[in-house]
């Protein structure tokens, strides 16, 4: 099976590296193949992300994804390399895995799944200027789109806890979240055998904070998916050691949740746990579950052994961290 790298910008660089080390080390027999893209790559070419990684990313199994630099303002001719695959390869589903780590920055007792639409909402990209003092953009909820997440959703929490959650704000977005919540409740009478329930967005806030033990799958839009599942993995440690995969129909793309981190890019201090449970999800999506088991009890391993990078309070440096992990495999 072969495998597209992108390490992107900034600590991605550094991580998705160390993850391919944690891969190469199964001895899976795996081809790596490395493509480009980010903003670096668009400053040096005027492209962010250039054909021939789509046309790489097409003729892989999988794909291991660092982080890219996303400037605040508008740039001309520049197209976020992420939200462009989510596009180009139909990755309509973003699942963001919330575990327990072992360690006292971690909140124990969670196995959360955080199942967030993927192509449309406020990232639907249809933004623009009314006149020189107002901007608009339009949400997209379509019957589509909330169909398929929330049947990948329920068929998830089917084979996990049986406990589904849908995160909305039909109270206030009747048209849009209300079209939403009908079409995942609709979806949800074809499992009966799922514990279902619904939340407004800011009640599920408060309550990931408050007891997010009781809670299996979320599934939800997906801004309102993107702010809780970082949120959320301020319960198991931050940004550095948080999952994430953009699943289609016929490819995906996993990531570490986290930026390209341009404060300490460089400085070899980047956790790579994140990046490396994200290759964990690339192995359980090729149905090698037994290797994806190992990559994830070997984390732990490392973790229990207090060996820690700054973020989780110790002096590990990405290298180390990386070592220990290679290690315990």
């Amino acid at each position: 099976m072969r495998i597209c790298i992108i390490p992107g910008d900034g600590v991605g660089q550094e991580v998705i590296p160390a993850a391919q080390r944690v891969l190469e080390k199964l001895d899976l027999g795996l081809e790596f193949v490395r493509a480009e893209a980010g903003f670096e790559h668009f400053e040096r070419t005027g492209d962010a992300i250039p054909q021939k990684t789509l046309e790489t990313i097409k003729a892989c199994d999988a794909t291991m994804f660092g982080a890219t630099s996303s400037p605040m303002g508008r740039v001309a001719g520049y197209r976020s390399p992420i939200l462009a695959l989510r596009k180009a390869f139909d990755l309509y589903a973003n699942l963001r895995p919330v575990q327990s780590l072992p360690g006292p920055f971690s909140r124990q007792a969670l196995d959360l799944l955080i199942v967030r639409e993927n192509t449309e909402g406020l990232y639907a990209g249809r933004e623009r200027m009314e006149d020189d003092d107002t901007a608009i953009t339009e949400r997209v909820i379509t019957r589509r789109a909330s169909e398929r997440i929330a049947r990948m959703a329920f068929e998830y929490a089917s084979k996990r806890n049986k406990r589904l959650t849908i995160v909305h704000k039909a109270n206030v977005l009747k048209l849009t979240d209300g079209l939403f919540r009908e079409t995942c409740l609709k979806v949800g009478r074809e499992f009966p055998g799922v514990n279902t329930q619904e939340m407004l967005v800011d009640a599920m806030a408060m309550r990931l904070i408050q007891d997010p033990q009781n809670f299996g799958v979320i599934v939800t839009t997906n801004l309102f998916g993107d702010i809780l599942s970082d949120e959320a993995s301020a319960l198991i440690g931050g940004l550095g050691v948080a999952p994430s995969g953009n699943i289609g129909t016929t490819n995906a793309v996993f990531e570490p949740v986290h930026g390209s981190a341009p404060d300490i890019m460089g400085k070899g201090i980047a956790n790579p746990v994140g990046a490396i449970l994200s290759a964990a999800m690339l192995l359980d999506y090729l149905k090698l579950n037994e290797a994806a088991g190992r990559v994830r009890r070997a984390v732990d391993t490392a973790l229990a052994q207090n060996i820690l990078t700054r973020d989780l309070g110790g002096t590990a440096t990405t290298d180390e961290m990386t070592r220990a992990i290679l290690a315990a495999l």
